[in-house]
């Protein structure tokens, strides 16, 4: 039985930060990199675009009011792409954004974001400019992501949404993260071991 939380739905406000094609590069910055941890990344997700060169913001929709607390980010095509490097998902998660709706996904930030229980989801392009404008009509109006029925509801408005099914999958089981599931396992890959003859009876995996 896994421990992990079993992801059915994301609710919240929600931040567009509109473009195509938004790199891990931009999400956020090389330099950043050197950390030991994850833990740091959450404000320095999309530093160079919300900070000049002194550390004085710029106009961004993530330092608008109220973004701090937003828990779905917005954005447009083939989001994540660039680099594969895990800091990406990893500041946008830090940030405390819990579901990301965009047009499409690079592979692997989709696969690195998943494994953080954070649900990647596409629309349709109609129907995710007829979201964007929603959400910046009305920065407050509730957002949710419904992993369960595949579907993104801002207000009145509902959007079928679009999920891989073994994403879909392994967020509403609580299966998203693939270590976590390695580790829970210990007792049944030591019997597995000692069942095909790997280690000696007695012996510890």
């Amino acid at each position: 039985m896994s421990a992990l939380e079993k992801v059915r739905a994301v609710r919240g406000t929600a931040v567009v930060v509109p473009g195509n094609d938004i790199d891990t590069d931009r999400i956020v910055p090389a330099r950043f990199l050197k950390c030991v941890t994850f833990d740091a990344l959450g404000p320095q997700l999309f530093y160079d675009e919300r900070y000049d060169a002194d550390g004085a913001p710029k106009p961004h929709p993530l330092n608008r009011p109220g973004a701090e607390r937003a828990r779905i980010l917005i954005s447009g095509m083939n989001f994540g792409c660039g680099s594969s490097r895990e800091h990406a998902p990893q500041s946008i998660h830090k940030a405390g954004f819990r579901a990301v709706i965009a047009g499409s996904f690079a592979e692997i930030f989709f696969g690195n974001a998943t494994t953080l229980g954070v649900p990647c989801v596409t629309l349709d392009a109609e129907d995710l400019a007829a979201l964007r404008a929603a959400v910046e009509a009305d920065p407050e109006v509730e957002v949710e992501v419904d992993v369960d029925a595949r579907q993104v509801r801002a207000g009145e408005h509902l959007f079928p949404a679009h999920l891989p099914d073994g994403a879909r999958g392994a967020l509403l089981e609580g299966r998203w993260d693939p270590l976590a599931e390695l580790l829970e396992a210990n007792e049944a890959i030591e019997a597995a071991a000692h069942r095909l003859g790997y280690l000696p009876k007695g012996a510890s995996a």
